[in-house]
């Protein structure tokens, strides 16, 4: 068992696998097993937002304004497993996080920070706008269809505060703020983040390894969202092939977010 840092239990959770029925079959408990895991995996996604439920607790609607987040994955986390979200203070308004499973071992890792400024919004105009293909004209996932300065997006869809509710189950989420005031939970941006990928390229079994995320305002209900991405990096290390995407979520065409958006989209095969 990896040696804890000096860390306390602020969240646990019954971690749960969201997308059984997922395109993404390495959630499927038989190809994940052919990929040498124990079963199906909880979306990264999804262990994200157990990991903003300390910070969101913390500082409230003023993280989710102006906030930091950073999340990497490093081992798997199954359905049916109890996880323990731990934190720590650090230098400043900010938070050292982990998700460890019920062994103690590590599973993810993050750090959260609430700076005293808000950051400037980046200009959508930065990012190419390129509409998303349709599910049948996608193109194999590869180091030509995800080359760097490759523009990605993801159509415009409405937040529902009250459909929210469905998702903060899922995630098991037991904080009152985002129902009480109607506004997206990071983890929901998250998987969009996601979707801007997998619905731009087609994949096989593919594993979502880490994601770092400025807020820069609120999604509110009734909000009409998108996403407009460029991939800054593809590459190759052992065996696997990783892409990095640079994403900015609008509202209402208002920069809400920008996510850097790490994934490994053709796994070594086992």
């Amino acid at each position: 068992m990896a040696r804890s840092l000096p860390m306390t239990t602020v969240h646990e959770v019954l971690a749960h696998n969201t997308a059984t029925r997922s395109e993404n079959a390495m959630h499927h408990d038989d190809v994940a097993r052919r990929y040498g895991f124990r079963g199906g995996l909880v979306p990264g996604v999804d262990v994200y937002a157990y990991l903003t439920h300390p910070p969101a607790q913390r500082w409230g609607s003023a993280w989710l304004e102006r906030g930091r987040m950073q999340g990497r994955f490093l081992k798997p986390v199954y359905d049916g497993e109890v996880v323990q979200v731990l934190a720590a203070d650090g230098p400043g308004e900010s938070l050292t996080l982990e998700v460890r499973d019920g062994a103690g071992d590590l599973c993810a890792t993050g750090a959260a920070s609430l700076p005293e400024q808000a950051a400037p919004p980046p200009d959508p105009g930065a990012w190419p706008l390129v509409g998303q293909p349709d599910p049948g004209d996608r193109p194999p996932a590869g180091p030509e269809t995800l080359a760097a300065g490759t523009p990605l997006g993801l159509a415009p869809h409405r937040f529902s505060s009250a459909a929210a509710d469905g998702y903060l189950r899922e995630v098991r989420e037991t904080l009152p703020l985002y129902a009480d005031a109607g506004v997206a939970h990071p983890g929901w941006l998250l998987r969009d983040a996601n979707a801007v990928l997998w619905k731009s390229v087609r994949m096989g079994p593919w594993i979502h390894v880490g994601s770092d995320a400025q807020h820069l305002g609120l999604v509110r209900d009734g909000d009409l969202v998108s996403c407009r991405a460029t991939v800054t990096r593809e590459w190759e290390r052992k065996g696997h092939r990783f892409v990095e995407l640079d994403v900015l979520h609008l509202a209402e065409d208002r920069p809400v977010a920008r996510v850097t958006h790490t994934a490994i989209h053709t796994p070594r095969a086992g």
